[in-house]
């Protein structure tokens, strides 16, 4: 549990927050957590979904840039 509360979750890339959200997930699913645990690591996982959904929404942005400005063939 330790290593949930010592999470840098702003500093962490999409894949990185994605694959400890998914552990989380398993966890949880798998019964192996008490119901602290549980709320814990559901706060925790809300934070590593809120990072995610903001990672994909930069990576949007930019590709919409990228599309609208068009490069012109040399």
């Amino acid at each position: 549990m330790n290593d949930i509360e010592s999470l840098n979750i702003e500093g962490m890339s999409f894949e990185e927050a994605y694959e400890k959200l998914n552990e989380i997930v398993n966890k949880m699913e798998n019964s192996e957590v008490s119901l602290d645990e549980s709320i814990q690591y559901y706060e925790t996982g809300i934070l590593l979904k809120n990072h995610c959904e903001k990672k994909l929404k930069n990576a949007e942005v930019k590709i919409k840039k990228v599309i609208s400005n068009k490069i012109e063939p040399i």
